[in-house]
């Protein structure tokens, strides 16, 4: 298996992260993306419901949803029959 990731590991580490409330930068350096890669997932998550923006004043994080927690599991599961261990960060 190679050490790149696809967009579904990308998108579990960003649901995992914003359990509790992140912002922008959090999220990218710590999923390890640029600034355009991570809006884009940013905005797909947000679009489907995965994530919700929060603006207080000038400050934005952003937080898993209910719905994320579906995902997360269902992708840890998938990938632990697969490969016989958990997804983890790369950090």
């Amino acid at each position: 298996m190679s050490g790149r990731r696809t967009p579904y590991e990308i998108y579990w580490e960003i649901l995992v992260f914003c359990r509790t409330p992140r912002s922008f930068t959090g999220i990218i350096n710590r999923c390890d993306l640029n600034s355009r890669a991570g809006q884009e997932y940013l905005e797909f998550l947000v679009g489907r419901g995965y994530l919700v923006r929060i603006v207080e004043g000038e400050k934005t994080t952003y937080a898993a949803t209910e719905r994320a927690a579906g995902y997360t599991a269902l992708f840890s599961k998938l990938y632990q029959d697969l490969f016989d261990t958990v997804p983890g960060f790369r950090l």
